[in-house]
């Protein structure tokens, strides 16, 4: 694995919150290594470790990219949508940032199936065959391609299921983490004191909650991923 400098400041961090855990009631025996100190009843975050993983994730990503590997990006909860969706963007990776379907990767025939579905209506809406259909038939055809793009909107051009999953927070991620690793898929997690270490293969320690540190450390995995597809351009 590559040992790249990716500006990862402590300062920074602090100002995302990214050192504020959970209340001292609510937390994992499995963070105790990465918590720092307690204070006004909360834990809080190792930033120094922090970085370290974060570095390490960013190593991970950038080989994976300048291998050709194809990322997915999770995150359901309402103040990670459009973060997940722009990082996601940028760094040309297929995303979820709604509701996470069961069984989305490991029943991936019925995910294929709903994906041609998908691509099918958007090409009749193109072409404006949707609007010669009788007013009761397109309506119903409307909200189907409504309903797809809601929640398969971020992996239309998903061909098969991703070498890398990042998930931005563990409690609405559940679903899928649980998939991941029934299928061995590899996944990078942000994980706050009061979720489980052992459940991700690269977890991130941080606030979950803040809308600062999810956005610096989507910057910093994205930046290594653009970076990782970059190298692998160039060296072609």
């Amino acid at each position: 694995m590559t040992r790249r400098y990716w500006n990862i400041n402590l300062e920074e961090m602090i100002k995302a919150g990214m050192h504020l855990g959970h209340k001292t009631k609510k937390w994992n025996p499995s963070v105790v290594p990465y918590i720092s100190a307690k204070r006004k009843g909360r834990h809080m975050s190792n930033l120094t470790r922090t970085a370290r993983f974060l570095s390490q994730a960013c190593d991970l990503v950038f080989d994976a990219a300048r291998k050709g590997k194809q990322f997915l990006i999770v995150g359901t909860k309402k103040k990670a949508v459009k973060s997940v969706a722009s990082a996601a963007i940028r760094a040309r990776c297929h995303y979820v940032n709604k509701k996470w379907l069961g069984g989305m990767s490991t029943n991936w025939s019925t995910t294929e199936r709903r994906l041609h579905t998908f691509s099918n209506l958007r090409a009749e809406q193109k072409t404006g065959r949707l609007k010669r259909l009788p007013k009761r038939d397109a309506a119903i055809l409307k909200r189907q391609l409504s309903h797809l793009q809601t929640y398969l909107g971020g992996i239309k051009y998903m061909t098969r299921l991703p070498d890398l999953v990042i998930i931005v927070d563990q409690k609405d991620g559940y679903k899928v983490l649980r998939e991941c690793v029934i299928l061995g898929i590899p996944t990078v997690c942000l994980l706050d004191t009061n979720f489980d270490l052992d459940l991700t293969d690269f977890p991130i320690p941080t606030n979950d909650d803040s809308i600062g540190s999810l956005r610096f450390i989507l910057n910093k995995l994205v930046s290594a991923i653009c970076e990782g597809r970059s190298s692998s351009i160039t060296n072609q």
